[in-house]
């Protein structure tokens, strides 16, 4: 197992209470970052990192995920690249849990990628289920769900996605503003 230059979440919020200058880059999803992010953070998604090196400021960088591996994996592409990169231990995650603040800009507190899972699970379940108790027929709709699946990881096209995408909750927020600053 790789190590990594590593802060907590305590030393992280202290440095930024003191003044102390550290750049957040949350490595999640836009989605998983809009759904509560450390404040100050800017969403860079792990599969763009190596494409956006140029987009990492110089000086001390904190990498952020949901519990700390995508950050690790971050770290690995970037240490070539920067020479001050920690991983928050514990992610946002850890964040929540010590009580700080998040900021939300949207209504959902789950992912659109874990809405997918969830759906797309359920729905293959629900189809395998009942072609066994109720008629084999319903075995189609496991195998239409696996076969978006497959279209979605070879495209990177997902059209559940694109459907919940448009659902109320996983809408961004109206504010004109700024996003709302959530204490947990």
């Amino acid at each position: 197992m790789k190590t990594h230059p590593s802060i907590t979440v305590e030393q992280l919020q202290t440095n930024l209470k003191s003044g102390e200058v550290v750049h957040l880059i949350d490595v999640r999803s836009s989605g998983e970052f809009a759904s509560g992010h450390v404040p100050q953070a800017a969403n860079i998604p792990l599969e763009q990192v190596e494409s956006r090196l140029q987009d990492f400021p110089s000086g001390k960088v904190a990498i952020l995920c949901q519990s700390g591996s995508r950050a690790g994996m971050a770290c690995d592409i970037l240490k070539h690249h920067h020479e001050n990169v920690l991983v928050v231990e514990g992610g946002t995650a850890a964040w929540i849990s010590a009580g700080y603040p998040v900021i939300k800009t949207t209504g959902s507190t789950w992912s659109l990628e874990r809405q997918v899972r969830f759906l797309a699970g359920f729905l293959a379940l629900t189809g395998a289920v009942l072609a066994v108790t109720v008629n084999p027929l319903w075995a189609y709709l496991s195998m239409f769900i696996g076969a978006g699946l497959t279209f979605a990881g070879l495209t990177n096209i997902c059209g559940m996605a694109l459907l919940l995408a448009k659902l109320p909750w996983n809408k961004p927020s109206t504010c004109a503003s700024r996003p709302i600053e959530v204490k947990r």
